[in-house]
């Protein structure tokens, strides 16, 4: 990941660029393993968008500083999609020739999806890749902060059904946090809010980010849950 981060993030996002996400007991082990078993040749390559927003200011009475006001933009994609339908995601997608790196690829993919403007985005740490077997992607998350947020919105209803930028309070809160676990013995980070199941990759980077820059609260590590029951619980299927 980048390490010089500039002056102007706000300091309750820091810790979590400076410490990286800690993904190792959840994500990385279990994806490399898959990816080596998987892959033959040169995997497709894609780049997701982690966008925060929320006052410059750290709120000193909450956990790492995060203000009341802090949220992550995130969509849902178009159940109608051969891939990952009606799945909870970061705005991303795959590197096109024409990008200059992640940070473009993410910003360009965010902008297509939601109408996001790349002039009020501010990034600011690229992640360590992370291998997504289904679509046999690595995939590139870009941590960045909106420091004056614009109206976004559903720009393909093709691609995604929904765009939302959910509150981090929601997020951390723990009644809506717990593990899924699907049919193989896949483990997943969940949070459940706005009728949405956030899991898989974006679950994981979500759950990585939140303990590095110290947001998270006590939560049921061992709340372990059907992945298709919970999924079903907010109109969803695999």
């Amino acid at each position: 990941m980048t390490t010089a981060v500039p002056e102007n993030i706000p300091q309750w996002l820091r810790r979590a660029s400076e410490s990286g996400t800690d993904t190792t007991d959840t994500l990385t082990l279990a994806r490399a393993l898959r990816r080596a078993m998987t892959i033959k040749g040169t995997p497709r390559q894609a780049a997701v968008l982690v966008l925060f927003s929320g006052s410059p200011q750290s709120d000193p009475n909450s956990p790492g500083g995060l203000p009341v006001d802090a949220d992550v933009l995130l969509t849902q994609r178009s159940s109608t999609m051969r891939q990952h339908r009606g799945q909870v995601a970061f705005p991303g997608g795959e590197v096109e020739s024409s990008d200059t790196g992640p940070i473009d690829t993410a910003l360009r993919e965010a902008c297509e999806e939601t109408g996001v403007a790349r002039e009020g985005v501010e990034p600011f740490a690229v992640l360590p890749k992370l291998f997504v077997p289904p679509s046999r992607f690595d995939v590139t998350p870009v941590v960045a902060y909106w420091r004056t947020p614009r109206q976004v919105g559903v720009v393909n209803h093709g691609e995604t059904e929904r765009v939302v930028r959910v509150p981090l309070a929601e997020l951390l809160d723990p009644a809506n946090r717990f593990m899924v676990r699907g049919s193989v013995g896949y483990m997943s980070p969940a949070f459940q809010v706005d009728g949405m199941l956030v899991w898989g990759l974006t679950g994981g980077i979500l759950a990585g980010l939140f303990k590095a820059a110290g947001w998270e609260r006590d939560w049921d590590h061992g709340d372990i849950r059907d992945l298709e029951t919970s999924l079903a619980a907010v109109g969803m299927t695999l």
